[in-house]
């Protein structure tokens, strides 16, 4: 059997109540005929950066709660990744902003599940403030970044102190 994660308990099906058989890397309902994947959880962050700062914000909810994080989060199911962002990070720190380059996609653990993240670099005014999940926003240098909350941020924010060191 195909090792799924997110699907590895389910036995009946959610629209019939058939009972589910493996497929080769996914759950079919041999009743109804539908089709169960488990994909990663599309969610989106960004880097935004004023005087070789970058914004980051402290979590408030688990998973990793207390850890540092770029503003972002999930897509709504209609959501475009650039709506998205920009919903994301007014409601958790109070800015408009704008996508200004793609500089990422990565597939990153989370709780048990993947999220296929997108990061972009964003441009944006105003001062931030602590809003929704997060308990504290702070702007951070290159040589003062904080461990971050999942593995692949300290990749994104490797990146960042790379091209700020460029000439």
């Amino acid at each position: 059997m195909w090792a799924m994660g997110a699907l590895d308990d389910w036995r009946f099906c959610p629209r019939c109540g058939g009972e589910l058989a493996w497929t080769d890397d996914h759950l079919t309902c041999p009743r109804c005929g539908d089709e169960h994947w488990a994909n990663a959880i599309p969610g989106v962050q960004g880097i935004l950066e004023r005087d070789g700062r970058v914004l980051l914000a402290r979590r408030g909810n688990e998973p990793r709660r207390g850890c540092w994080d770029l503003p972002g989060g999930f897509l709504h199911e209609t959501e475009s990744p650039a709506a998205g962002l920009r919903r994301e990070f007014r409601e958790e720190t109070g800015l408009e902003i704008e996508p200004v380059r793609l500089l990422r996609i990565d597939i990153e653990p989370y709780g048990g599940r993947y999220v296929f993240s997108v990061t972009w670099l964003v441009r944006g005014d105003g001062d931030p403030v602590a809003a929704d999940d997060v308990d504290e926003v702070r702007w951070f240098g290159p040589d003062e970044l904080p461990d971050m909350a999942f593995p692949g941020q300290n990749l994104v924010l490797d990146d960042w102190v790379a091209r700020q060191q460029k000439p």
